[in-house]
């Protein structure tokens, strides 16, 4: 897939927003990927998520395991997953830091690869990979959808991605005149409580 075909799939979905944004890792934003409208569309996310997995494919060799993140990482593994013929499970937060929970597990020389949605600082991915490193199996990198830092966010192991874009992201004390003005929005989930 081209970018420009990943990200007119995006723009279909009216998934491409500008305003002004408070991403999950608390930084501002004039650009929002809201990949949820994306993912209401099976085949859409079907075609993403099969290209992702010819990307892993391509970079880390044949895989057993897709592990994701909650929330936003379960449907683009599942997906991804289902294209490479093997099983998914995600970790969720348990006292603040993410765990395998429901039964899942990760078998002893199982080939892992974690599968996130949309990478900005990476810290998601991080805490991730930190959980997966905890058992026995081989972890050979992660993948995402789109990597908004361009390749700049260091999730300590490889990267793949379908799409790197150079968005601007900003702490809430730089913002630049223009974004200041606009109110802000914080449409992720990071910090809805139950």
């Amino acid at each position: 897939m081209s970018e420009e075909e990943i990200l007119d799939l995006f723009r279909a979905s009216e998934a491409l927003l500008e305003g002004h944004f408070i991403l999950s890792s608390g930084r501002h934003s004039p650009v929002f990927l809201q990949k949820m409208r994306v993912f209401q569309y099976p085949d859409r996310t079907e075609t993403l998520c099969r290209a992702l997995a010819e990307a892993i494919t391509g970079q880390f060799g044949p895989v057993d395991l897709i592990v994701s993140p909650a929330m936003g990482g379960i449907i683009p593994g599942y997906e991804t997953a289902r294209a490479l013929g093997c099983p998914a499970v995600f970790v969720e937060r348990e006292d603040g830091a993410f765990k395998l929970r429901r039964g899942f597990r990760i078998p002893a020389g199982a080939r892992v690869v974690m599968v996130e949605d949309i990478v900005t600082t990476g810290l998601s991915s991080r805490e991730c990979l930190a959980a997966i490193s905890e058992h026995s199996g081989v972890l050979l990198g992660a993948a995402c959808l789109i990597d908004r830092s361009n390749g700049k966010a260091d999730v300590g192991m490889p990267l793949v991605s379908l799409l790197r874009m150079d968005v601007p992201d900003y702490a809430a004390d730089e913002l630049p005149p223009e974004l200041a003005a606009i109110p802000a929005e914080k449409p992720g989930s990071r910090d809805l409580k139950a």
